[in-house]
């Protein structure tokens, strides 16, 4: 399995003849390698509503026909806008033909403003447990620390956990390492960092402070086998 970091929050896993795109904010992103014209994902998992996590899915989707995965109420906003989307919610799991998926709280927001300035609302915001292969990836999307992340740690069995650093809108390094720590995944990437001025952040920095051989900060298309 190849797991891969493209900036900001986007991360793409191949695995079972499937390519599975996390939150893929990829043209309004100047610090990612991608090029929204030729990514073509079998699946898009979304963890919430946020133009910066949302991204670009509505021209991807639309080109590839591929499956969205999402919290009920943007499942719903999608289903409107006739993109295939597949809706759940926070403690819930569904197998699908490329791996088990089940969404965990995340303490954020979550809302889609289109381009007239209209916000809709588009439910809770969430986490992803993405079981693939017989590996557990944890991605946590956009959160503060809670002490849930504990319970997560020592109910699933994480390989790889993909935490936000950035500060200001979610968990800052100091954090991100408690949560690291009760994750006890066996390794763990920064993300949500470096992307705008405000979340600038020093990824190598955090990933040292990881337990050994366990932090690791990639850069925008850096790829890791699992």
């Amino acid at each position: 399995m190849k797991v891969s970091y493209h900036g900001h929050s986007v991360v793409k896993v191949e695995a079972n003849g499937k390519t599975v795109l996390i939150d893929p904010f990829i043209s309004e992103n100047g610090n990612t390698d991608l090029n929204a014209d030729e990514v073509n994902p079998d699946v898009i998992l979304l963890t919430h509503g946020h133009n910066d996590h949302v991204g670009d899915t509505f021209e991807i989707a639309k080109r590839n026909n591929c499956q969205i995965v999402a919290p009920f109420e943007l499942a719903t906003y999608l289903g409107n806008k006739e993109l295939n989307a597949h809706p759940m919610y926070i403690g819930g799991g569904h197998e699908f033909d490329f791996g088990h998926v089940k969404f965990t709280q995340a303490f954020h927001g979550s809302s889609y403003t289109e381009e007239d300035g209209t916000i809709v609302y588009t439910g809770m915001p969430t986490g992803i447990l993405l079981t693939i292969e017989g590996k557990t990836i944890f991605h946590a999307g956009d959160t503060g620390l809670f002490s849930d992340m504990k319970m997560i740690g020592e109910r699933n069995n994480i390989d790889l956990a993909f935490l936000p650093i950035g500060d200001n809108f979610t968990m800052g390094p100091e954090d991100a390492l408690t949560a690291a720590e009760w994750l006890q995944a066996k390794q763990v990437v920064p993300i949500h960092y470096n992307t705008f001025e405000l979340i600038n952040q020093d990824g190598k920095g955090f990933a040292e402070q990881v337990k050994p051989g366990k932090g690791m900060a990639l850069e925008p298309g850096d790829t890791l086998d699992l």
